[in-house]
């Protein structure tokens, strides 16, 4: 039998507990992993970033986000650090930036990394690295599939073609955005869906470097990479036109490689 709770005037189930409270528990988790799936997707898109700048986007307090900053850096999922001295805003201890570790991106899927893998080396047993390469650049022309290369080498013709690249990679699971940089623009791949086999084929990187410059049609160069244990694909894009250079024409005096790192 049901009775009237004095206190709260909802129904209670006999046992001192209200219905009412006892669905609420199970909505407040669902709220609760909802907010945190969100910071998460801001992460994966915008980190580093601050958490007021967190807060801000998603209309949270403070404590808010920094209880949930805590519970992913707790769990080996998200790392904090300071910003650097350009990126403070006004007086005072700069902020700390958020953004998400290798194990962090690895809970957003890495599906079939080892079927894929292993399909990759026996495709290199048959063909060799020219079968592995040639597979990898089919795997990039299917995603600019449409992308017709750059008419004009003009600025605003090169940042219109970046910024649908950067979409036909978003599309594809690769949470993609770009960004203004001093005279260039930048395409920032936050998430790879294929990062643990490229670790081992770096040919999958190289061949979507290749389309950025045939689309482009202008050297471009990678400055880092989730496979090399970055927080982000990053590729720099010129906005005037640079002509293509092929890798082992480029003196090795103070450059860097595709991958981003020092050449030796």
């Amino acid at each position: 039998m049901k009775t009237v709770g004095l206190r709260t005037g909802v129904e209670s189930d006999g046992r001192g507990t209200t219905g009412a409270r006892s669905s609420a528990v199970p909505a407040a988790a669902a709220h609760e992993g909802q907010t945190r799936a969100a910071i998460v997707q801001l992460l994966l898109e915008q980190g580093p970033i601050t958490a007021t700048a967190i807060g801000t986007e998603l209309g949270l307090a403070p404590a808010g986000v920094r209880r949930h900053l805590d519970a992913l850096i707790d769990a080996g999922q998200a790392r904090a650090s300071r910003s650097a001295p350009w990126q403070q805003k006004g007086r005072g201890r700069p902020a700390k930036q958020y953004q998400l570790t290798a194990a962090g991106r690895g809970n957003l899927g890495h599906a079939y990394d080892d079927l894929a893998g292993a399909a990759i080396r026996q495709l290199g047993e048959i063909g060799g690295d020219a079968a592995i390469a040639e597979f990898a650049r089919k795997r990039v022309r299917v995603i600019v599939d449409g992308i017709e290369p750059v008419a004009e080498h003009t600025a605003p013709v090169i940042e219109a073609k970046v910024a649908e690249i950067a979409e036909a990679f978003a599309e594809a699971g690769f949470a993609a955005t770009t960004r203004q940089v001093g005279a260039g623009v930048q395409i920032c791949q936050h998430h790879c869906p294929v990062a643990h086999v490229a670790e081992e084929f770096p040919q999958l990187c190289a061949a979507e470097l290749d389309a950025f410059r045939d689309l482009l049609g202008t050297h471009v160069q990678r400055l880092a990479t989730i496979a090399n244990g970055d927080c982000a694909c990053t590729t720099h894009v010129p906005l005037v036109a640079v002509p293509k250079i092929p890798s082992a024409a480029q003196p090795a005096a103070g450059r860097t490689n595709d991958s981003g790192r020092s050449a030796e």
